[in-house]
């Protein structure tokens, strides 16, 4: 488990940092980007931390019910495994008295198959933040200053846990210390972005 002074509150990215799904994701987003011959490449690494609609307005609209029902199906089939010593860092933190956030891009029906699949791990959270309750996806910081708000307490006093390149500058915007999971990226590549890296939680 990691070693850190305990912040005011503790604000956590979902994928990449707690459930071990980004690897899954990258290579569903990135035959997506093949079959649809998206510019950006790799895709899946191009739309990492993006909510589903913002990824959805870069694709033709006589495209998107096809691929909704191809993530819809992705994700009903996807088992979501929690890091080694995630739950337990988040049972640290509440075991001293500081509140959690969840921030993520998820959308509701993939939270809903993560509680099924997971019922302990959602009510960990003090506060969760997803896609249906920002206007402004990563890399705008308004996912972990709400959570801040939520939890009443000062985002510049927060620590933000995240591996995406939109999550770090989403932390990084909010004002808050960035602490970068080394999963999705290799710790160079993020170590710029943050205040301290760690290869997880």
């Amino acid at each position: 488990m990691i070693n850190l002074p305990l912040p005011a509150g503790a604000l956590f990215d979902l994928d990449g940092v707690i459930i071990d799904s980004e690897r899954l994701y990258s290579l569903f987003w990135d035959e997506i980007g093949e079959k649809y011959n998206m510019p950006d490449r790799p895709f899946g690494l191009a739309i990492k931390g993006m909510t589903l609609k913002l990824i959805m307005e870069m694709f033709p609209e006589e495209d998107r019910e096809q691929l909704c029902h191809d993530i819809w199906e992705f994700e009903a089939n996807m088992r979501f495994t929690p890091y080694p010593g995630a739950i337990e860092y988040l049972d640290y933190l509440r075991a001293n008295n500081v509140p959690i956030a969840l921030v993520t891009s998820s959308d509701d029906k993939k939270m809903a198959k993560l509680s099924a699949q997971h019922p302990d791990l959602l009510p960990r959270f003090d506060v969760i933040i997803d896609a249906t309750k920002v206007t402004r996806s990563k890399p705008d910081p308004q996912g972990y200053l709400l959570a801040a708000e939520a939890l009443g307490v000062d985002p510049k006093e927060c620590y933000v846990f995240e591996d995406s390149m939109q999550g770090l500058k989403a932390g990084r915007a909010s004002g808050a210390k960035v602490i970068g999971i080394a999963t999705t990226y290799p710790a160079d590549r993020i170590t710029p972005m943050c205040d301290v890296v760690v290869d997880c939680l």
